[in-house]
């Protein structure tokens, strides 16, 4: 047994971010991790191995079709799928390390096991049971089951099998057209894989601008992507040779067969929440299962904190990751605070995908009357250079105020050009704010310039 001023439950981006700031703060620490590895879903089965395999699958397809372009003739070109998840779990194995590393560094004990909250301020793993003034829980979320879909991780599996297939399957069905099934089904289509996605509602990527989410999936039909939308999957029969599912209208009638080599169950997450005795503290839940928490990140039980996938709010590694330093910096007596209005959101894809702030249908159901500024990679002179010319910039400004309300991005490296952005937001930027700043040329940041001035209509380069 040991007394702790903090001890975490969960050692995911939020739950190690928030050991650390807290022990930097002075703080006696601990964290406990029942995986025998640090990072939690993200670091080992979740964003970086899925970024390794699509930053390895891309270049494969740059090779078999893109290269040519450039001058750069490849021949005999072979896949080594063996040597690609050796790179991944390398990657995730320097990752999880470096997270060990850290602990050490800033003193944080690591306790290796399941946590319980046994009573107010107890933590107890294994046989022992530990003090602590504050319990910060950050136990993240897990893959959203299906009736009728029995997930075994070969044939029918969540992100965690698909990340670790041992041969390119001959076809696969995504359920869900979110950002796992969409990147994941992207690794394996371009590896050879004939990928199917199934989706109840009408449209991909919920919650994303409509208008960048059409102009998506047109760019994955055109990578070989087959989309069932409106639709829903009834049941899975599994056989030696692949999977058989009902496919049925969201709406009503009559099923369809649609078979597979590999199913990938991609409905979304939940917060993981079982097993960490919230009932035998009276910890208050939401109808989703997560954890209700005040503004201070604090349940109904006085000492006992929530962050990341198990809170309200999208489930995004940076958020957790923020609000562990916020809550961490709330513990030790000063002011954390997460901006909600400007936490940025990417699918790695290719072309990537990326939007921060409000879309416009957002917009509209609240009433706003806003500006659009748009502007397209085809006008970008280092876009062309690049031979990557999809997709634009989109930028919706406030139209009294010309303050930037959201940012939409469909384009090469939009995962870092919506950084720009979020700063602008944080900062209450205004698009002219934005225009105004000079950006280095030819850089494709140029393209958020264009899209600031076109929200004034005056866009140089077209």
């Amino acid at each position: 047994m040991a007394d702790y001023d903090v001890i975490v439950i969960g050692a995911g981006p939020g739950g190690y971010v928030a050991a650390i700031r807290a022990a930097q703060l002075g703080l006696k620490t601990a964290c406990v991790e029942k995986r025998s590895t640090l990072g939690g879903t993200c670091l080992n089965v979740g964003c970086i191995p899925s970024k390794a395999l699509l930053t390895s699958s891309h270049k494969y397809e740059e090779a078999a079709g893109h290269l040519a372009a450039h001058g750069v003739l490849v021949g005999n070109l072979k896949l080594d799928l063996k040597a690609m998840m050796a790179h991944k779990n390398k990657v995730v194995s320097d990752n999880t390390k470096g997270i060990e590393f850290l602990f050490k560094k800033n003193k944080v004990d690591w306790l290796k096991g399941e946590g319980v909250i046994s009573a107010p301020g107890k933590v107890k793993v294994g046989s022992e049971t530990h003090n602590a003034k504050h319990i910060i829980i950050a136990t993240g979320s897990e893959s959203m089951p299906l009736k009728g879909v029995d997930v075994d991780e070969k044939q029918i599996v969540t992100s965690t099998g698909a990340l670790e297939l041992e041969a390119v399957p001959k076809s696969m069905v995504i359920i869900g057209a979110g950002v796992i099934g969409l990147e994941m089904g992207s690794v394996w289509a371009r590896l050879g894989t004939t990928v199917t996605v199934v989706e109840y509602l009408d449209r991909i990527l919920p919650g994303m601008d409509a208008e960048v989410a059409k102009s998506f999936q047109r760019t994955l039909e055109k990578q070989g992507f087959t989309f069932k939308l409106g639709a829903k999957v009834t049941g899975a029969k599994k056989d030696a040779n692949g999977v058989t599912l009902a496919v049925e209208p969201a709406a009503g009638g009559a099923a369809e067969s649609v078979r597979a080599s590999v199913v990938l169950l991609a409905i979304g997450r939940r917060a993981y929440t079982a097993n960490l005795g919230l009932d035998n503290v009276g910890v208050a839940m939401d109808e989703r299962g997560r954890v209700v928490v005040d503004s201070h990140f604090q349940s109904n039980v006085p000492g006992i904190y929530a962050i990341g996938d198990v809170i309200a709010g999208p489930m995004l590694a940076h958020k957790a990751e923020d609000e562990g330093v916020a809550v961490a910096e709330i513990i030790a007596g000063q002011h954390g605070h997460v901006n909600y209005e400007a936490i940025p959101g990417v699918v790695y894809t290719h072309p990537e995908v990326a939007n921060i702030g409000a879309s416009e249908e957002q917009l509209k159901e609240r009433g706003v009357t806003y500006k659009v500024g748009k502007f397209p990679f085809t006008a970008n002179g280092r876009a062309r250079a690049m031979n990557e010319t999809e997709g634009f910039v989109k930028i919706l400004a406030d139209a009294a105020t010309d303050r930037v309300l959201g940012c939409h991005i469909i384009g090469p490296e939009a995962g870092t050009l919506i950084a720009e952005v979020a700063v602008a937001m944080e900062f209450g930027a205004s698009a002219e704010d934005v225009a105004r700043t000079c950006h280095a040329h030819p850089t494709l940041s140029e393209v958020v310039k264009e899209a600031a001035l076109a929200v004034d209509g005056r866009p140089i380069h077209i």
